[in-house]
């Protein structure tokens, strides 16, 4: 009989080491606090241009963690505007490039394309997923907000947040785990015990 594992509950920091990836399962609760940076797909293009011409980033790759967001227009007073998650399967393609610089963890929504969990493993990474739709709550965790570069790519530019207590789950963890598939197959499992309920009344 299949069970949902119990899930366990962290506040971490970035930079995210090794072994703070390595505590980490899929479902666990996550409050994030430090350093996270905005990297969508554009961003991705232009950070692995600037590397290959030679430039260094306004950041270190070792042990970063990306926000695949694009925040909204700061309102005054405000720290950030809006920032939620988008898809993180556009980012796929640029994942082994950036892991094998040191990315330690990514956050996004949604579930990724074949082979990201191995890649996630192969790196000693995880993924992070937030609540997608909620963009003006989540700006409510950010406490600061610098822009490092591109800002010709207006919402993809290269922005600095600063977190405290963002709340993340964990969607794929350094051991193959995936809180999709276990979620798909509890959902299964219930549906066949309703099922069976029925057929015996």
């Amino acid at each position: 009989m299949i069970e949902m594992k119990n899930v366990n509950e962290y506040i971490l920091k970035t930079p995210l080491s090794i072994d703070d990836v390595l505590i980490l399962h899929s479902g666990d609760k996550v409050l994030l606090n430090g350093e996270i940076y905005c990297a969508r797909d554009a961003t991705h293009r232009r950070m692995i241009a600037d590397i290959k011409s030679g430039s260094e980033l306004p950041f270190s790759l070792m042990n970063s963690t990306f926000y695949y967001a694009g925040p909204s227009p700061t309102p005054p007073g405000k720290v950030v505007g809006s920032v939620g998650p988008t898809t993180s399967s556009r980012m796929d393609q640029f994942l082994e490039y950036f892991l094998q610089r040191g990315l330690r963890s990514t956050i996004g929504k949604g579930e990724r394309s074949s082979g990201i969990k191995k890649l996630l493993e192969k790196y000693n990474s995880v993924y992070f997923i937030t609540c997608g739709g909620a963009a003006a709550y989540l700006s409510s965790f950010v406490v600061r907000s610098d822009l490092l570069g591109y800002e010709d790519l207006g919402a993809q530019a290269l922005i600095r947040l600063w977190v405290r207590d963002l709340p993340l789950l964990v969607a794929y963890d350094s051991y193959g785990g995936d809180l999709f598939e276990s979620g798909k197959i509890h959902h299964r499992r219930v549906n066949l015990i309703d099922w069976g309920s029925e057929l015996s009344l």
